[in-house]
């Protein structure tokens, strides 16, 4: 498989948001956004301006309690995307009842994945100890992310270690959707670098294959991870379907069972674009999943 797809996802995502930036007004009105909140604070030697931040997306409707939360990861190859793509996701989200948050992170050159994945899970963080601030539920908490968002937010549903490095003594995520997900194992791609540019991705996860491995979601599974819903487009990239499928398989060797589907007919990008659209797949799986 390649990755180069993702080099062109921001150009591609803009072009299909602004298809449909005409009717966005009138989903936006049954939620209230919050837009540009740090999750880092600027005294802090991670600190990187414009990066650390989030948005989020609370329902304006009153509720008999909490709702529950999604943390949203975007994609873009490691070294590009933006949380101001996706707010169809969060006016998505909160329309159907789910306070959801939409994060961006820092990115390569500047940092590798390690770093990526301290701030996502700072990000989660903040969101556990603030999301109340918004309706939120901080005991139902759950990660989404699309393709190299996918594959950081499977790493910290399965590696608690980066939360108790940031002060949470377990890991707060009860549950993970993947949307294409990338990066669940690096570790066995970046070892055959089967494709020409393949040494880009050297830039984001080092020359280290003891990085590659610690950085894939797959070594990190356990009988105690929390329960995965996996969307898989049917004409995505060979090794995402491939490194999706291996994923799905150990976690039934450990005893789980996880949502499974093939898109059929879906690219890789398509199938995050089509969270634009609140009927479809995704969206009907999801909130059973988060609301149970």
């Amino acid at each position: 498989m390649r990755f180069v797809f993702l080099r062109l996802l921001p150009t591609l995502l803009i072009t299909g948001l602004l298809l449909a930036a005409a009717t966005e007004f009138s989903v936006a009105r049954p939620s209230r956004r919050t837009a540009d909140v740090p999750y880092v604070p600027a005294t802090d030697s991670a600190f990187a301006a414009g990066r650390q931040l989030l948005d989020v997306y609370a329902p304006k409707a009153r509720a008999a309690r909490p709702y529950p939360v999604v943390v949203f990861m975007h994609g873009g190859n490691w070294n590009s995307g933006s949380k101001n793509l996706y707010s169809f996701v969060g006016r998505r989200l909160a329309k159907q009842g789910v306070v959801a948050v939409v994060i961006s992170y820092r990115l390569a050159p500047a940092v590798r994945v390690p770093q990526m994945a301290d701030d996502c899970a700072r990000a989660v963080v903040w969101t556990r100890r603030h999301i109340a601030e918004y309706g939120g539920d901080p005991a139902r908490l759950f990660l989404m992310g699309h393709s190299a968002g996918g594959g950081l937010a499977a790493l910290l549903a399965t590696d608690g270690a980066r939360f108790r490095r940031w002060g949470e003594p377990t890991n707060p995520v009860r549950g993970v959707i993947l949307d294409d997900a990338a990066g669940l194992d690096m570790y066995d791609y970046l070892q055959k670098l089967a494709y020409p540019g393949d040494r880009e991705f050297l830039v984001p996860f080092g020359p280290d294959p003891a990085s590659w491995r610690q950085m894939s979601a797959v070594y990190h599974l356990t009988p105690q991870t929390p329960p995965f819903l996996i969307f898989v487009g049917g004409k995505t990239y060979p090794s995402i379907s491939s490194s999706s499928a291996e994923f799905r398989t150990r976690l039934v060797s450990l005893g789980h069972q996880p949502y499974y589907q093939v898109l059929p007919g879906k690219k890789h990008i398509p199938m995050v674009l089509q969270l634009y659209w609140q009927h479809n797949i995704i969206y009907q799986k999801l909130l059973p999943f988060v609301n149970r």
